[in-house]
């Protein structure tokens, strides 16, 4: 007789506006789940509360987990993550960072965690905090072939689309273009509905052309959530985010001797909104429009 066949044992460091959707469908469907403590307490509470296991310590974790998924803001968290559950980590056991990552950190870690004969999946995502919930994000995964075909199945508890872009490193790049493309639409949507406002055509004048226009699209649509509907929570992704995100890109184009003319200027945009002080850090993306409205001197 054969014996069942026991689901990979899963820890989730990150449970932020993006992560507590991604631990949620991975314990609701069938896998042990062990969490790291957060600032979120409602985030754990309620994870707790369907079944998973709180660990004190990123060390105490990686003894817990067969592969560990980490949903964190940037590289240096990642590192400092990394490094502390280190000694802990198995041979045999993978590491899935699904932080929007600068690729020569992920090299790096790559290769020290390849002397502990730990693998490193890259696996940044697409969409939204919504859309985590919903199982419905979208994967890029850099991995070498056998960690991609051992991890999917926890990455599709998440997500409907994961594509295999390359071997590792290749996701975080294509994620850094992925974003470049949604953050260059804000960062012109932002000036566009300025430029509009100022020579008199209000954002509901500029909205009825555009929506179902070939120039509208899924992004556009959340977008404007906040500019048209004032939802201030149309997308949380945070504007410090995108200007770290802009920053690694353009660091990658240096790095390959790609200019930059269009990525730079998008940057400049949300390094505008993140330096101006007061909440420009923390509020989300379509609040762009509001910081780019006010250096046009117009009244958000």
């Amino acid at each position: 007789m054969g014996g069942e066949i026991m689901a990979e044992r899963v820890g989730f460091v990150g449970v932020g506006f993006m992560g507590h959707g991604m631990a949620h469908n991975i314990l609701t469907k069938g896998y042990p789940l062990t969490v790291l403590g957060h600032r979120r307490r409602d985030a754990i509470d309620d994870l707790v509360g369907k079944g998973a296991t709180e660990a004190s310590t990123p060390a105490a974790l990686a003894e817990a987990s067969d592969i560990v998924v980490l949903c964190l803001t940037a590289s240096p968290q990642v590192e400092e993550v990394v490094d502390a559950m280190l000694p802990a980590l198995r041979a045999g056991s993978i590491v899935i960072d699904c932080s929007t990552s600068d690729p020569v950190s992920t090299i790096r870690l790559g290769g020290l965690l390849h002397d502990r004969k730990v693998g490193l999946v890259d696996a940044p995502l697409g969409r939204t905090p919504k859309d985590a919930w919903e199982g419905n994000l979208d994967v890029m995964v850099g991995a070498v072939e056998g960690d991609f075909a051992r991890v999917e199945p926890v990455l599709k508890t998440f997500a409907s689309r994961v594509l295999r872009v390359g071997g590792p490193g290749d996701g975080h790049r294509m994620k850094l273009l992925n974003n470049f493309l949604s953050l260059g639409y804000g960062a012109i949507y932002a000036e566009a509905l300025a430029i509009s406002r100022k020579v008199g055509i209000s954002v509901q004048q500029f909205d009825a052309v555009i929506r179902g226009s070939r120039m509208d699209c899924g992004f556009y649509q959340t977008f404007m959530g906040y500019a048209l509907e004032g939802n201030r929570e149309a997308h949380r992704f945070t504007l410090s985010n995108a200007y770290k995100d802009l920053r690694y890109l353009e660091s990658m184009a240096n790095s390959a001797m790609v200019p930059t003319p269009v990525a730079s200027a998008a940057k400049n945009s949300y390094a505008m909104a993140v330096g101006s002080g007061g909440n420009g850090g923390e509020d989300y993306v379509p609040h762009l429009t509001d910081f780019v409205a006010k250096a046009g001197g117009i009244d958000p």
